[in-house]
C-alpha cells in the first residue's frame, strides 16, 4: 500500500478513543447531486458528504462527521497555541454594548454587526471579535509588570452580518474563530509576542496540510501597525496579493505606488480646451485625441489621460459620502483598495466601504457632466483649483504627480483640457491609492516586479499597539511603580473556514480526500459481500483498529452494494479504506489508499499493523 503524507498519528495507543463508527446508524445521508445554491467546490462536498447542512444563508448546522474534523482542526490550534505559552479562555458571544462604544467600534462596525436588545432595552451585539473583552479581562485582574507578558486565547463562534454571505463555509455570518491576545509592557514584548504567534501559525497550516503565503496587509479597522495575512493560494479566494522575484509578497490592499518623481512645469504650455464631441469613454477619447488633436511626437494613449472617477463613501453610521478620484486613464479603480485609506483624506473615523456613484448620487451633484469630469474650478479661470465645480473632494492616484501633464475633462459637455499641469493648474485634497495592482508593476521594495495571484486569508495577525489599552484604561505598574499602558497584539485564525479551505484543496471528481491529521476517521473498513465469515471479520477488522488507536469507521449497511459503499467512502474521504471481500477466503483484504488513489492486496494477518503503522508515521 501507499499512503498519504500529513501529520497526524505518533504511534502511541491514545487513551479514550471513542467507538467505532458505523454507517449503519451514524446520521449521515451522502447525497448524489449537488446542492442548488453551492457554488464552490468545498461547499458541495462538504453538504453532499454529510458533514454540514445549510440552516440559512451563511449559517450551517454541523453533523457528525464534519464535527469530527472540525475538533481535529480545533486541537490542532490548542496544541501549537499551547506550545508558545498561551493560556485558553472563553467568552460569551453575546456582549453588552457600553465595551464596544468605549473603543469606538459599536459605530465604526456599522450594518456589520448584529445588534439585538434585552427586554429591558439594553444593546447588546454578537461579538464579531473581542478585543475590548480580553482587555477588560487582564485589566480586572493584573496590575504589575510581573504579571506580563501574557498569551490568552479561545476559539468560539463569531457573528458578522455579511452583506453577501457565499462560497458556504468560506464566507458565513456565524463562524469560529481561534482569537488570541498578547500582553506586554513595551514594544519590544510585542515584537516577540508577534514572532511566536507567526512561527505557531506556519506550524499549524503546517500540520493541516495547508500551504499559506504570509503577506504583509492593512490592519483596517483592528488598527495598530504591523499586520500581516495568511492566504492559501486559490483561484477561489476573495484575496488578490502579490509577489516579486525577490521575495516581497502583500496583499493588493497594502501595496504601496512607486511615485515618480515630480517634474520641472516651467515651460510648460498653457493648458487649451478643445471641442471632443462624443468622447465619454477612454477609448473615444484617444481616439478623437489622434484624430481631431495630434500629438507630434507620439501617439496619445490611455496613459496620457486624467480619469476622474465618481465614488460613494459609505461612514460606519451609514451616511454616505461622495468624492472625486483623478487616476490615469489606463487603470482601472480598485474600490477596496481605496477603502483603506480614503476615510482619512475625507476625515471619517473607521472602517468605511467604497463603491461607484450612482446616476442617482450624480443627479445630486449637476455639475458634474458625466463623462467629461475634470479636476477643475471653471472654464473661465485659467488657474484651477483644489475642488471640482461642485466642492466635492478630489484626490489623486500618486502617479499623478507636480508637473505631469493629462487630457481631461472640461466639465461641459464633450469638451476636453489639453496640457493640464498637475500643480499648477489643478491641486488635490489627498493622495489614494485607488488604482488596480497589475502583474509587472514594480514592488515598492525595489525587489522586482510583481504578479498577481489570488488566495483565501486563513489567519491574520496585528501588533496592535495600545489603541485598545487606551481605550479600556489597561495600565500596569513598571519597575520604577510608575503606571504605563500596555501593548497589545492581536492574532487571529478561521478555523471553521480552514475546514472549507482544506476541502476545497485536498478533493478530486469522487469526493473529499482529507489529510490524515483532519480526516473523520483514519481507516474505513468495508464489508463487500455478503455472508456471516465477511461480517465477522469486519467487524474483528474495526476492533482491531480502534484497540490499536485508530478512529475507525465501518460500513456495515446490511442491504446497501459493495458500489455505493465504494462511492461513499471516496466522497467521504478517509485516507484508507480496507475492503473485506471475497479475498477473505484466502487470506487477504483490499488496502486502498484514498490518495493517491492505489490499491494493493493485503494479508489479513498484517493489515492492522500495516495500517497503523502508516498511520504512525504520517
Amino acid at each position: 500500500m501507499t499512503h498519504v503524507h500529513g501529520t497526524g498519528h505518533t504511534g502511541v495507543v491514545r487513551k479514550g478513543c471513542p467507538v467505532v463508527l458505523r454507517l449503519s446508524t451514524l446520521f449521515l445521508r451522502t447525497l448524489r447531486d449537488d446542492p442548488a445554491e453551492a457554488e464552490v467546490d468545498s461547499h458541495k462536498l462538504l453538504v453532499r458528504a454529510g458533514y454540514i447542512r445549510r440552516a440559512a444563508p451563511g449559517i450551517y448546522t454541523w453533523l457528525p462527521l464534519g464535527l469530527k474534523v472540525l475538533a481535529k482542526v480545533e486541537n490542532i490550534v490548542r496544541e501549537e497555541m499551547n506550545a508558545i505559552g498561551a493560556q485558553e479562555v472563553h467568552f460569551p458571544a453575546l456582549l453588552p454594548k457600553e465595551p464596544y462604544e468605549a473603543s469606538g467600534r459599536w459605530e465604526e462596525y456599522g450594518d456589520n454587526i448584529f445588534r439585538l436588545k434585552d427586554r429591558k432595552d439594553a444593546d447588546y451585539l454578537l461579538a464579531p471579535t473581542h478585543e475590548e473583552m480580553f482587555t477588560l479581562l487582564v485589566k480586572d485582574l493584573y496590575s504589575s509588570y510581573k504579571d506580563l507578558p501574557l498569551y490568552l486565547y479561545q476559539i468560539q463562534t463569531k457573528y458578522r452580518d455579511e452583506a453577501r454571505p457565499r462560497a458556504g463555509l468560506l464566507r458565513g455570518r456565524e463562524f469560529i474563530m481561534k482569537d488570541s491576545y498578547s500582553f506586554t509592557v513595551d514594544d519590544e514584548g510585542l515584537d516577540e509576542a508577534y514572532a511566536a504567534h507567526r512561527a505557531a501559525y506556519l506550524k499549524i497550516f503546517e500540520r493541516l496540510d495547508l500551504p499559506v503565503r504570509p503577506v504583509s496587509a492593512m490592519s483596517g479597522a483592528m488598527g495598530g501597525s504591523k499586520s500581516e495575512e495568511f492566504l492559501h493560494p486559490t483561484e477561489i479566494g476573495e484575496d488578490t496579493f502579490v509577489v516579486s522575484p525577490a521575495g516581497f509578497a502583500a496583499n493588493v490592499e497594502a501595496v504601496t505606488t512607486v511615485v515618480p518623481e515630480e517634474i520641472d512645469f516651467t515651460d510648460a504650455p498653457a493648458a487649451q480646451v478643445y471641442d471632443t464631441p462624443d468622447t465619454p469613454t477612454i477609448e473615444t477619447l484617444v481616439n478623437v485625441s489622434n484624430e481631431a488633436h495630434p500629438n507630434p511626437e507620439r501617439a496619445w494613449t490611455a496613459a496620457d489621460t486624467l480619469k476622474n472617477v465618481v465614488v460613494a463613501v459609505t461612514t460606519p453610521e451609514g451616511e454616505r459620502v461622495i468624492a472625486v478620484i483623478g487616476v490615469p486613464g489606463d487603470r482601472q479603480v480598485d474600490l477596496k483598495r481605496s477603502e483603506a485609506t480614503i476615510g482619512e483624506h475625507l476625515g471619517i473615523s473607521g472602517e468605511v466601504s467604497v463603491d461607484a456613484a450612482t446616476d442617482e448620487d450624480l443627479k445630486k451633484h449637476p455639475g458634474l457632466v458625466k463623462g467629461y469630469i475634470g479636476p477643475g474650478v471653471s472654464l473661465d479661470e485659467p488657474v484651477l483649483g483644489a475642488e471640482s465645480a461642485t466642492k466635492l473632494p478630489f484626490l489623486v492616484d500618486p502617479r499623478v504627480v507636480s508637473g505631469t501633464t493629462w487630457i481631461t475633462g472640461a466639465n461641459a459637455p464633450g469638451k476636453h483640457v489639453y496640457g493640464l499641469v498637475a500643480g499648477r493648474d489643478f491641486t488635490w485634497d489627498g493622495v489614494v491609492e485607488a488604482c488596480e495592482v497589475r502583474d509587472g508593476d514594480p514592488a515598492p521594495d525595489g525587489s522586482g516586479p510583481l504578479s498577481t495571484t489570488r488566495g483565501i486569508e486563513m489567519g491574520h495577525i496585528f501588533q496592535l499597539g495600545r489603541k485598545y489599552a487606551e481605550a479600556m484604561g489597561l495600565k500596569v505598574l513598571d519597575q520604577n511603580g510608575k503606571a504605563v499602558t500596555v501593548t497589545m497584539g492581536s492574532y487571529g485564525i478561521g478555523v471553521t473556514r480552514a475546514v472549507a479551505a482544506i476541502a476545497e484543496s485536498h478533493h478530486d471528481d469522487k469526493g473529499l480526500a482529507w489529510p490524515a491529521a483532519v480526516a473523520p476517521a483514519d481507516v474505513v473498513v468495508l464489508v463487500a459481500g455478503k455472508g456471516e465469515e465477511l461480517n465477522t471479520t469486519a467487524e474483528k477488522l474495526a476492533n482491531e483498529f480502534e484497540a490499536a488507536g485508530l478512529d475507525v469507521m465501518l460500513d456495515d449497511r446490511p442491504k446497501v452494494s459493495a458500489g455505493v459503499k465504494f462511492k461513499d467512502a471516496e466522497l467521504i474521504g478517509v485516507p484508507t479504506a480496507v475492503v473485506v471481500g471475497r479475498g477473505v477466503a484466502d487470506g487477504v483484504v483490499e488496502g486502498k489508499d484514498r490518495a493517491p488513489g492505489t490499491s494493493a492486496e493485503v494479508a489479513l494477518a498484517d493489515v492492522v499493523a500495516q495500517v497503523a503503522g502508516a498511520a504512525g508515521a504520517r
